[in-house]
Formats: C-alpha cells, structure tokens, sequence
C-alpha cells in the first residue's frame, strides 16, 4: 500500500510540475511574442532620415557624440563659447587672424619672460613651460583621409563633367548657385559659425523631442514625395540623362 501510495505521490508532482513548465513556457512564449510585436510596432514607426539607431550612435557614439549631445556639459560649451568668441572678435571687432595671432604670442611671451625674470627675486619657481611636438603619425592620417576625400571630390566632378548625366549636372549647378547666393549674404566665417551653433542646437533639441518631431516630419516628407512626384512627372522626366540621349530626342 505504501508503494501504491508513493507511485500516485510521485505521479501527482509529475503532473504539477509538468503544469508549472507548461504556463511557464506558455508565460515564456507569450513574452517573446510581445518583445516581437513591440519591436515590430518600433520599426514601423517613422524616424527622421530613416534611422533606426538612437541619436547617439548616429553620431558615432563615444566623445564626439557626447559633445554634440551636451552629455559633457562643460566641453560642450566650452567649445561652443570659444567658437562664439573667435566669431564675435573677426566679425565685430573685424579683427584680422595674423594681427590677432601676432598679439597674442606678444602677450603670452611678455607674461611668460617677465615670471620667468620675476621669480628670483619673489622666491618663487618659475613657469613651467612645456615642450610642444606635433606626432607625425596623426598629421600622416589626417592628410590621407583628406587626400581620399578630395579624390573622391574630383572623381564625382570628373564624372558630373564628362556629360553622363544630365540630370545630375543640373542638380549641382542648382546647388552650387544656391550656396553662392548664401555666400554673398554672409562671410565664410559667419556661415561656418552658423553651422556650429546648428550642430550643436539640433540635434540636442530632436534627442529630447523626437517622439513629437517625428510625427510632424512623418507628415512633411508626405507632402515633400507628393510635390516631388508632380514635379518629376512634369519636368525631370521630361529633361533627358545625357546629352547622347537629346541628340537621339531630336533626330527622331
């Protein structure tokens, strides 16, 4: 009786914890369909320029990306305040570089000789002045990345050039036209402070709203494809891709 008994004891717990690992795979499964339908409803939402990574890894992540992001609040506007500050003395003031570099050397170098005379009679050591060598290896790097960059300029000239493409020719006559004008209203410098105070604004500011950004740039990309598609129905299409292609337009 006994061993009747254990058997029906052992068959009983069989089935209880049969039932637990059942809801448990059940709970288990039924988690991982819920991950795949939020996941789902993620990827289907619109995100400005298509991204699917967050703002931080668009921008490469590490540093560079912490200083866009204002995640280093005192480099952020310490670079910020210095770039401000170059831009406030050669636009306002009207500065000229090679006067602004001549007089600061003037003033670093009279500081720096009169301590270093001064300190033997204050009794005090005089300045440390370090010995500044620029590595070559990081010079070598920057001009190769810059050599390939500009290769890859003068190729996509060359190919815009050599008449292939219409269409892009046109488009790059446009914007180069577009930029000039912008140019003639403000200086380099100021275009180029301009675009620092943007880097350094925007993407901060969509990091922050991008659940209401994006809806509203969802609905302007819309209308944008909308006027896009009238505008190449009756335009684009109309203009041929090379100059191969007008000649053969007209013979015909």
């Amino acid at each position: 009786m006994s061993d009747h008994e254990d058997h029906k004891a052992e068959s009983l717990m069989e089935k209880i914890s049969d039932k637990i690992h059942g809801k448990d795979d059940s709970s288990s499964s039924s988690d991982s369909d819920d991950d795949s339908k939020i996941s789902e409803i993620k990827s289907k939402v619109f995100r400005l320029f298509g991204r699917e990574k967050p703002v931080h890894k668009v921008f490469g992540g590490g540093k560079p990306a912490d200083v866009l992001l204002w995640k280093d609040k005192k480099l952020s506007g310490g670079i910020l305040g210095g770039v401000s500050l170059i831009w406030f003395l050669f636009e306002v003031l009207e500065y000229h570089l090679l006067t602004l570099v001549c007089h600061s050397l003037i003033l670093t170098l009279a500081i720096l000789f009169l301590w270093s005379n001064a300190s033997a009679f204050i009794n005090k050591s005089p300045p440390k002045i370090p010995q500044v060598v620029i590595p070559e290896k990081p010079v070598l790097e920057i001009v190769s990345s810059l050599r390939i960059e500009l290769n890859q300029g003068f190729a996509a000239l060359r190919d815009i050039a050599s008449g292939k493409d219409l269409k892009k020719f046109l488009s790059v006559i446009a914007g180069l036209w577009f930029v000039s004008i912008i140019s003639n209203c403000y200086s380099f410098l100021t275009l180029v402070y301009i675009m620092v105070v943007l880097l350094f604004s925007v993407p901060v500011a969509y990091d922050k709203y991008e659940d209401k950004i994006d809806p509203l740039a969802e609905k302007a990309w819309i209308e944008i494809k909308k006027q896009y598609a009238v505008f190449d129905a009756k335009v684009l299409c109309k203009i041929p891709r090379s100059m191969k292609e007008l000649k053969d337009k007209k013979k015909a």
